[in-house]
């Protein structure tokens, strides 16, 4: 860690000089803007302080101060005579205007102005140390004047005999009309007393109420009172004692031959300073040490202040500022000559004390505090930037400097940096304002004037930085500073230049990149901010420059691709000229301009190798070949990225035949593509469309009729006759690579067949699964076509979908011979006479072809059961081997007899339900049910007796009434007879 170097925290307002040389200094008390002076011979000086004057940034040091300018801030009001013995203690009680004097063990009040005569208080003699009780903000302390018990023994028999004693002092409980309750601690020999003062409108009448006596140690030097604990600091070293309860305890313990105890309370925490040699340690109220330890000069401190966030001390003629959380000292003053004697600092009595007063034996200094943002701007003039970063941090963790004045900092410090040529840290700071705009930087891009002038706000901040320029003069201007202060250093003039750059001079080119490096960091950042349309697009346009300054290819194309404000009138000379086509291409389409990208894509497909632009595959090393082909397919793809989503037509088709000669599969996915709001015209396509190019037409049409739903004859019977045309084509293909001539052949192949397919199913497959499919083609154009081609299968489709059922059954069964198919299509006609015309294909083939026995037999021995035997037998041929058909025939006549029989079964057991069914609808027709006069209605429960009456099949019986409401299908259960039928036993079940 670099040594922290003083700064400027207080610097002096006022100076006075005893009127007269036998006078001598020994005490000092603050109190706002009056200072009190008491003097070794019992003296007191009232002095008015008049800290008006606006202090000064850099202030000039103490010996150079004019003391006769200093004077003029301090005049002197009056001064009264205490004792013959030196003032040890002064307590000024602000609020009411009332001064507390310790001098020759004697207490004695005044008023604030010294106007009325000093009053000694009686009753106490032999006074070593006074301390006033201070409470703490949130403290919790006991209130001892409203607690009786407190009061001492001697008190409470005086209270029995009137509550005055001889010497003067009133009791407590006859005194009523207090002002105030100001409340002491004091030492006299090994007593300590806490005292209560009591007031009145007359200070003659002043009186003192003793609340508490405890036992004490002997030679008490130092005391303070916090809350309820009272520290006293002894030469043996330092102990606490409960107000409330008298115990006491010892905190410290003081080595021999150490200097004496000296306490101060620090108001800013309430907390207390405990001198130990020349170490200070930081308590709370209760002597536990809080934070770390504070070590002073050698030899220590002759008195102690505090002041804000820092704690005074002086000795030999010097005043040190330490930093009460780091520890640090802060600043070094010299008010005096060395052994000028005892020195003397007095402090406000308050949390926020901007004040300090030092004193020698024969003047007084008073100091104020330089505010902070004074502070930190004398340490950025001086390039201390560390120390002004430390210094806000501190006051920032102090809660001591505001939001707004945190981001102006951070904007001053990173210019100051920036100019500094420290760029990356300029940019953290940057980044850390919230009152800093990104329009700020624009002048260290682009020289004014330019688009974006008048929206750089002209913030000065504190004015310690120059003007923006380019970043280019930034860093000549600092070079030129490092070479002149390298120049200094050599002839021993020290310069404010950082010693990285004495030690080791960068260069042009590594501070101009630095430099644009971090400001691109900067924009990039803010680019995630809310921010105007014009500042966004200034933030975006001048990015665009330092990544072009850079040649970051990359980043140039993930901006242009990616949404962004870009200003193109600004980059595309810029760009074009530097030869970034393919950052200028996505600018061009992200904004719309589809025209102008498209052709920049083109140029590039087409000047792939003319060093217009590198493609990264040369960068990992790919031979030229590969090289080529990457950059053909990169341009093609991004131009249909283009495409895709346009709806402009005529472009579409200007720019497809070159991406078709690139690729296929792009061409196919530009005229397939979904994105677009309005679809192209399929015969403005079709038309466009090379007819070499065979495949893309075919996916096109294949897109329209599938996905599209197209029911136009034209485009389904376009798609069948250009399959069939490939078809033909690949079966000729196939069939002349089996040759004896392979060889020859496959030198003769056309770049189109060389090419891969994009199209990865068989073509015929394709053409088999639509012609099937579809009933919207012309089946007679398209049969034409492959008349003449030995697409037989094709050929049984399309006769199919014509009707010519014996040309089908031909082609699978004779020219195909698939007999599986022939017997589907046969069962699919449903007709017995298919499968007897089959058969007579099977037996009489023609055309010179030998009868296809085998087929016969499987014919009839998968259908035989469907056939008529007697005209099988008539079909049979005399030819046919009688082994081969003997078992079929038996099979089929087999198969004949087992149906009839199974047809009489059927008929006889039909027979038999119905003549049951005939018997159980006679029996319940003659059943019987008998009646009399205590018969009821089961719906009703009326007597039947010769009413007429109806029964149900589950036997229920209702009177005719009922019947007529229920009806005939439902009975007095609710069970519906048509619904739920009743199944009663019959002979043919029983049996």
């Amino acid at each position: 860690m670099a040594k922290l170097k003083s700064r400027i925290a207080v610097e002096p307002f006022a100076h006075f000089d005893l009127p007269t040389h036998h006078l001598s200094i020994s005490t000092l008390s603050l109190s706002q803007s009056t200072l009190y002076v008491g003097t070794r011979n019992g003296s007191l000086l009232l002095l008015s302080l008049n800290p008006t004057p606006t202090p000064t940034p850099n202030p000039p040091p103490i010996e150079s101060v004019s003391f006769a300018s200093l004077s003029r801030n301090v005049s002197l009001l009056r001064t009264v005579s205490v004792s013959g013995s030196p003032v040890e203690s002064i307590f000024v009680l602000s609020e009411i205007g009332v001064v507390l004097v310790l001098s020759d063990g004697f207490l004695f009040i005044t008023d604030s102005l010294l106007i009325h005569p000093v009053k000694k208080l009686g009753g106490l003699k032999g006074v070593s140390v006074l301390a006033r009780r201070f409470r703490g903000t949130h403290s919790q302390s006991t209130d001892l004047t409203d607690n009786a018990s407190n009061s001492s023994k001697g008190q409470r028999i005086l209270d029995k005999f009137g509550g005055v004693r001889t010497n003067g002092v009133k009791s407590k409980d006859l005194e009523q009309n207090r002002e105030g309750n100001y409340v002491f601690a004091l030492v006299i020999g090994k007593k300590l007393m806490l005292i209560e003062l009591v007031l009145s409108s007359d200070l003659a009448n002043a009186s003192f109420v003793i609340l508490r006596e405890m036992q004490c140690f002997d030679g008490v030097k130092s005391m303070v009172w916090l809350d309820d604990s009272i520290i006293v600091g002894t030469i043996n070293g330092y102990s606490l004692f409960s107000c409330v309860t008298g115990q006491s305890g010892v905190i410290f313990s003081l080595p021999d031959l150490s200097r004496p105890p000296l306490l101060k309370l620090l108001w800013r925490n309430w907390e207390v300073l405990l001198l130990v040699d020349n170490v200070g340690v930081i308590v709370d109220a209760l002597g536990q040490p809080v934070g770390g330890s504070l070590v002073f000069r050698k030899g220590g401190p002759d008195s102690i202040g505090d002041l804000s966030s820092y704690v005074v001390v002086v000795r030999d003629g010097k005043m040190d500022l330490y930093h009460k959380k780091s520890g640090n000292c802060i600043q070094t003053l010299t008010f005096g000559v060395e052994g000028v004697g005892q020195c003397i600092v007095a402090d406000e009595e308050n949390r926020s004390g901007e004040f300090a007063a030092v004193a020698t034996p024969t003047k007084v200094i008073c100091y104020r505090k330089v505010p902070s943002e004074e502070q930190i701007k004398d340490l950025l003039r001086k390039k201390n930037f560390n120390e002004a970063i430390s210094l806000v941090e501190e006051l920032e963790c102090e809660g001591e400097l505001s939001k707004e004045v945190l981001s102006l900092f951070h904007a001053q410090v990173g210019f100051l940096l920036l100019f500094d040529l420290h760029f990356k840290e300029a940019v953290d700071h940057f980044l850390q304002s919230e009152t800093m705009q990104p329009s700020e930087v624009f002048p260290f891009i682009m020289r004014d004037p330019n688009r974006w002038s008048l929206l750089v706000p002209r913030n000065r901040y504190w004015g310690l930085h120059p003007p923006p320029v380019p970043l280019e003069d930034v860093v000549d201007d600092g070079l030129l500073a490092i070479q002149r202060a390298i120049f200094l250093r050599k002839a021993g003039v020290e310069t404010v230049v950082d010693e990285r750059f004495l030690s080791n001079p960068p260069t042009r080119a590594e501070l101009l990149e630095s430099a644009i490096k971090n400001i691109i960091r900067y924009l990039e950042v803010s680019r995630q901010k809310d921010l105007t349309l014009a500042v966004k697009e200034g933030v975006d346009t001048l990015l665009m420059y330092l990544y072009r300054a850079l040649n970051y290819v990359d980043d140039m194309e993930k901006l242009a691709s990616s949404e962004n404000y870009c200003i193109v009138e600004e980059l595309e000379t810029l760009l074009d000229g530097s030869g970034h086509l393919r950052a200028l291409a996505f600018l061009y389409a992200s904004k719309g301009m589809s025209s102008k990208a498209l052709a920049i894509w083109r140029i590039l497909a087409r000047n792939y190798s003319s060093g217009l632009w590198k493609d990264p595959a040369v960068e990992n090393g790919m031979h030229d070949g590969a090289c080529v082909t990457s950059g053909r397919e990169t341009a093609a793809t991004e131009a249909s990225n283009i495409l895709e989503d346009s709806s402009d037509q005529a472009l579409v088709l200007q720019h497809l035949a070159w991406i078709a000669d690139l690729n296929p599969a792009l061409a196919v996915r530009i005229l397939t593509s979904e994105k677009r709001t309005n679809q192209l015209s399929p015969d403005e396509v079709i038309a466009a469309i090379d007819p070499k190019k065979v495949e893309i037409l075919q996916c096109y049409l294949q897109w329209l009729i599938e996905e599209q739903d197209s029911d136009d004859t034209r485009l389904h019977t376009l798609y069948a006759l250009s399959l069939a045309k490939s078809a033909i084509e690949s079966f000729n293909s196939e069939s002349s690579s089996q040759s004896p001539d392979t060889g020859r052949q496959e030198h003769l192949k056309t770049p189109d067949i060389q090419r891969e397919s994009i199209i990865q199913s068989p073509v015929r497959d394709r053409l088999q699964i639509f012609l099937q499919s579809s009933d919207l083609y012309d089946p007679e154009e398209v049969l034409d076509l492959i008349q003449d081609s030995e697409l037989w299968l094709e050929k049984a489709i399309l006769y199919r979908k014509l009707g010519q059922e014996s040309l089908v059954l031909q082609i699978l069964a004779l020219k195909l011979e698939d007999s599986e198919a022939a017997e589907q299509y046969c069962a699919e006609i449903g007709r017995p006479d298919a499968y007897m015309q089959l058969l007579d294909m099977y037996l009489d083939p023609q055309d010179g072809k030998e009868p296809m026995f085998k087929a016969a037999v499987r014919l009839l021995h998968n259908r035989g059961e469907s056939l008529d035997p007697l005209q099988v037998l008539e079909t049979l041929s005399p030819d046919m081997p009688l082994q081969l058909a003997s078992e079929t025939i038996l099979r089929m006549l087999r198969a004949r007899l087992h149906h009839h029989r199974q047809g009489q079964i059927v008929h006889y057991l039909s027979r038999a339900v119905h003549i049951d069914a005939r018997l159980a609808r006679l029996e319940e027709r003659s059943r019987l049910v008998q009646i009399n006069d205590e018969s009821l209605c089961d719906s009703c429960h009326a007597r039947l007796g010769t009413k007429l009456f109806a029964m149900y099949p589950d036997d229920t019986v209702v009177c005719y009434k009922c019947f007529r409401r229920q009806g005939e299908s439902t009975s007095v259960t609710g069970r519906d007879f048509k619904q739920d039928v009743l199944f009663k036993p019959g002979w043919l079940v029983t049996r």
